[in-house]
């Protein structure tokens, strides 16, 4: 079936793409395997990303950045990355420009962009976001970490859990109770950097997929974090996080798609290739069938997925169509990946097949950045209120 041509990317777009591409080939393919054993991606891999100028696009370039708000730039990270299977390798990147990066250019005040966003370009510093607690999950409002006044400091209190990048990190936006009585008024979000007193980092945690992406648990026992290291204003944190949360779910399903469409297309070029009972698999009712079945609703996704860039880089995408965005896709990507495995047969169990890496990397996507159930209240409050 000839797929449906994609208008969202102009000639420099596509130009990007090649080098990003061509980068992820040469730099990252390579290693994956080594750095997923290892747990982590090493920092030298982040320094060449940002002498390559992938860090830090949207990042004005008085501080050193790609100063371009194009969102499309991205998107096409994202979809690279998915397509060449190396989510565990290369998701601290998309992470660190797509996610943290936009805090600080909303919200920072001139000393702070001074003082941080030059690394953050070069790769020297890495960032992460500390908002998920052991006891917490998906509800935000109820985070129990504490950033107290005293003097002319927050004193911060508690611990943050599945947070990536959360070793290689050097600055975590760190989510917290400023004030304690208002509720979700009373959140603020403060600036920890490595080195702090009291600032521990946890395990590297064990995950089913991507091993790669250092995933940590974070401790806070009385660190004291200077006033100057507040990100915004004090008590509006919950309202920060509502914001940047709808391009963190967009870049999440379009990276869904990108793997859901390569999980497809090394499918099919299995099942062309093996042969069962005198015939390619491929040729099978059964295959053709379940393969016509997911090729539709991958661009079905795409179609969406793709109109959501649009919306976003216009600034008019709501945070219902991207809550919207993120479960259809991520339920898809899981769907189409555990079929295409399925088709693999015995091989598919096997992790030198793409496949198999995929299944287990694309497990989390339905949990992380919001559930799928999360997802469907935000959606279900917007169309039943």
């Amino acid at each position: 079936m000839e797929a449906f041509p994609r208008t969202i990317f102009d000639d420099v777009h596509q130009q990007f793409r090649s080098t990003f591409r061509s980068w992820l080939d040469n730099e990252v393919v390579p290693h994956h395997e080594e750095w997923e054993k290892a747990g982590i991606t090493p920092r030298e891999l982040w320094l060449n990303a940002g002498k390559q100028g992938f860090l830090g696009l949207n990042v004005p370039e008085a501080y050193g950045g790609g100063d371009t708000d194009d969102y499309h730039f991205a998107a096409i990270m994202a979809e690279e990355i998915g397509a060449t299977g190396v989510i565990g390798s290369a998701n601290g990147i998309t992470l660190h420009n797509d996610i943290v990066l936009p805090y600080f250019l909303g919200l920072a005040n001139e000393e702070q962009r001074t003082r941080f966003l030059p690394g953050m370009v070069t790769g020297e510093v890495i960032g992460a976001l500390g908002i998920t607690e052991p006891n917490t999950g998906s509800d935000v409002a109820g985070i129990r970490t504490t950033g107290l006044k005293k003097g002319g400091a927050f004193v911060v209190n508690g611990a943050k859990t599945f947070i990536s990048n959360g070793i290689n990190s050097d600055v975590v936006i760190v989510v917290c109770r400023t004030d304690p009585e208002k509720g979700h008024r009373g959140i603020s979000l403060l600036l920890v950097e490595r080195g702090m007193k009291g600032f521990e980092r946890g395990r590297n945690l064990d995950k089913l997929g991507m091993h790669a992406q250092d995933t940590a648990e974070l401790f806070f026992s009385d660190v004291e974090v200077p006033a100057e290291n507040l990100l915004g204003e004090e008590g509006n944190g919950f309202v920060y996080l509502m914001t940047n949360l709808a391009q963190e779910r967009l870049g999440i399903a379009v990276g869904a798609v990108a793997v859901a469409d390569a999980a497809l297309h090394w499918t099919l070029d299995y099942t062309k290739e093996r042969k069962a009972f005198g015939q390619s698999i491929s040729q099978f009712q059964n295959s053709k069938f379940l393969l016509a079945e997911l090729a539709t609703e991958v661009q079905i996704a795409q179609v969406y997925v793709d109109r959501c860039v649009e919306l976003h880089c216009e600034g008019k995408l709501s945070a219902e169509q991207a809550a919207a965005a993120k479960f259809w896709t991520t339920e898809l990507q899981n769907k189409v990946v555990d079929r295409c495995l399925q088709l693999h047969g015995g091989y598919g169990y096997m992790m030198e097949y793409p496949i198999a890496r995929a299944w287990a990397d694309s497990r989390i996507q339905t949990i992380y950045g919001g559930t799928t159930e999360i997802m469907k209240e935000i959606v279900g409050r917007s169309i039943t209120k």
